[in-house]
């Protein structure tokens, strides 16, 4: 089989089977959605954390007499190794538990490794609520990076094999959902915690609390169909398709898809990594593996998430202000992303990309003309105006991010794989997406001290150039069912060559 296209099945349309949007696929898919919960919460809790005086005073003192200091440069006040090693571990963490997940999840099925990872979340939690020194700090997000890795690879398979095709973008849209719902949380805890000499503890140890939710959840979630096809329990499958389908569709013949592509794969399950990095027929997956979480970090987006408050403070907002306008910040991306839930399989994958892009493109050029006019200028701080202007533009890209590769970064991967390299496909994404995301968090800060305002400027060229590329190169997949994917790359201009064999398609 090249690519997942498979005899027989590989011109279903969206609606052939005929699926409803059911409560019951509703309630499963928001239960493991609320993954995302947690993994937001993470990342929305460090870059708070990491400006409260009573945290620094007890594991960074020296970026505490920084702040002191008038005479410093206020883009380097928080370039400091350790302080960023406190919030990209979690990232590395998470890359190495990634790329083992790709085997546990075929071998425990998905909702058993959304198990696992929640009780890593609750366990990090309580370590780094309850720290005593940089390195019980360092470890317990380490342990917190690991259920991320774990998480991120079941949960957006699972929300992709359970929702009908026809829903498949909003509904899996719903695990960055929860990361930007669990953002928002963690910038309104700590904004309630900052003046309370040990918020910063309340902060970090609630990172548990969601955790809770998710294994509790799970104990009443269904494995998908595909992933009780693969261990051999087809009869459990087809339950799974009543439960989740209503009575009124054609399980059986989706049952018999599901059961064709697992089959047509089974001959090739092992050596799944091998095949992806050097088969030719999957040359698109790869590059789409690839590509992707590198649209999304070189975005900025992200790293302008973990650091808000310091970035905030940098610009000239004092302590609350800087909590305040990351609360903002991550309310807007919020709004924008139920905003990209109702529109995403309406209107397509491509269209939120390019509108997302325009957006962030313009935000981001404005910004840097404001602070390097700002700088030119000399003063001391930054008129109210300026201010007001720059966290307005902010959260404009925000919400630009949250319209576009915010969701996408989830849904995509989840989509394009065929499912004899799913598992392998999706570990790889996840594990390209953390590892940038440590590389990015343990490089911002140093980087804007080198770069200052320019840095703003840097990343919309990073995210015009990697527009154009998913412009031309990616293929729109709304409402196409998973096992007829393949043939989206059979149709497409330059990957059909790929796809079709070893010679160019005609």
């Amino acid at each position: 089989m090249a690519a997942g296209v498979l005899d027989g099945v590989g011109d279903v349309s969206a609606a052939a089977y005929g699926g409803e949007l059911t409560l019951s696929v509703l309630v499963t898919c928001l239960v493991a959605a609320s993954g995302g919960l947690i993994f937001g919460y993470d990342i929305g809790i460090s870059g708070g954390v990491s400006q409260m005086k009573p945290f620094l005073a007890t594991f960074f003192p020296k970026v505490l007499r920084r702040m002191a200091d008038a005479k410093r440069d206020q883009y380097c006040i928080f370039d400091s190794h350790a302080l960023t090693a406190f919030t990209s571990s979690l990232y590395v963490a998470g890359l190495v538990a990634s790329l083992a997940a790709g085997r546990v999840t075929r071998s425990l099925g998905r909702r058993g490794v959304m198990l696992m990872g929640g009780a890593l979340f609750f366990a990090g939690g309580a370590m780094t609520g309850g720290a005593v020194n940089v390195a019980m700090l360092i470890v317990g997000r380490m342990l917190l990076g690991f259920g991320v890795g774990f998480t991120n690879q079941a949960t957006p398979l699972y929300l992709a094999e359970m929702a009908p095709a026809r829903w498949r973008g909003s509904l899996t849209v719903g695990f960055q959902f929860f990361l930007s719902l669990g953002i928002l949380i963690a910038n309104l805890t700590n904004y309630g915690t900052a003046r309370v000499p040990w918020g910063w503890r309340l902060s970090l140890g609630l990172a548990g609390a969601p955790a809770v939710f998710i294994v509790v959840g799970a104990f009443f979630l269904t494995d998908t169909p595909s992933s009780f096809v693969m261990r051999g329990k087809v009869d459990r499958a087809r339950a799974a398709l009543l439960r989740v389908r209503g009575d009124r569709a054609d399980v059986d013949a989706e049952l018999k898809a599901v059961v064709h592509a697992v089959e047509a794969a089974r001959g090739s399950e092992d050596g799944a990594f091998r095949r992806l990095v050097s088969g030719r027929a999957y040359r698109p997956h790869l590059t789409f593996a690839l590509a992707l979480p590198l649209c999304h970090q070189l975005s900025g987006m992200m790293v302008l998430t973990f650091f808000s408050p310091l970035v905030f403070r940098v610009a000239g907002f004092g302590s609350n202000a800087a909590l305040m306008g990351a609360v903002i910040l991550a309310a807007v991306k919020f709004a924008s992303l139920i905003l990209s839930t109702l529109v995403i399989d309406r209107y397509g994958r491509k269209v939120l990309v390019i509108a997302g892009a325009a957006i962030m493109i313009v935000c981001q050029v404005a910004n840097a003309w404001i602070m390097g006019a700002q700088a030119r200028s000399g003063a001391a701080a930054m008129p109210r105006a300026y201010s007001r202007a720059l966290l307005v533009l902010t959260c404009l890209q925000g919400a630009g991010f949250g319209m576009s590769w915010a969701p996408l970064i989830w849904v995509i991967p989840g989509e394009i794989f065929p499912v004899e390299i799913r598992s392998a496909g999706q570990a790889v994404s996840v594990s390209v997406t953390l590892g940038l995301t440590f590389l990015q968090t343990q490089t911002f800060l140093a980087l804007l001290c080198r770069l200052k305002y320019a840095t703003f400027a840097y990343y919309a060229g990073w995210v015009a150039a990697m527009t154009a590329f998913v412009v031309v190169f990616m293929p729109e997949t709304k409402g196409v069912p998973l096992e007829s994917m393949g043939a989206v790359w059979a149709g497409h201009w330059y990957w059909r060559r790929f796809v079709g064999g070893d010679k160019p398609a005609s």
